[in-house]
């Protein structure tokens, strides 16, 4: 069976939806983190869409005071989340696709239940 990346990209895109919908005591890292670190991750990405004026923050990596406020503020404001966690979705019922082809077996299951708790979680 061919390897897909995005038989594992929804890993880092609920990663990237739980930056911006838990907080800082489920995630075990502080709120914002990856706009902290000069990140453009999927749910700012998609974010740009509706607001142009975060290319330039991404640009300069959020270094600018205040940059970091408005474009979490710009995100929650848009659908990123909603799209990041519907591009998730898709990839998460590709990797099901894919790990269906196997033989059935317990630890093909258990593949499958994996990758829907991956989908799930909170934290």
């Amino acid at each position: 069976m061919k390897k897909s990346c995005s038989d594992v990209w929804f890993l880092q895109l609920v990663d990237d939806v739980l930056d911006f919908t838990s907080g800082a005591e489920q995630l075990g890292k502080p709120a914002a983190a990856d706009l902290k670190l000069g990140l453009a991750t999927g749910p700012v990405l998609f974010a740009c869409q509706q607001f142009p004026e975060l290319h330039a923050m991404i640009m300069r990596r959020f270094s600018s005071k205040g940059d970091v406020d408005q474009a979490w503020q710009y995100v929650l404001q848009s659908d990123g989340v909603q799209q990041t966690t519907y591009l998730a979705r898709r990839y998460c019922e590709e990797a099901i696709r894919q790990i269906s082809r196997l033989r059935p077996s317990p630890e093909r299951d258990a593949l499958v239940r994996l990758t829907e708790i991956v989908l799930s979680r909170d934290k």
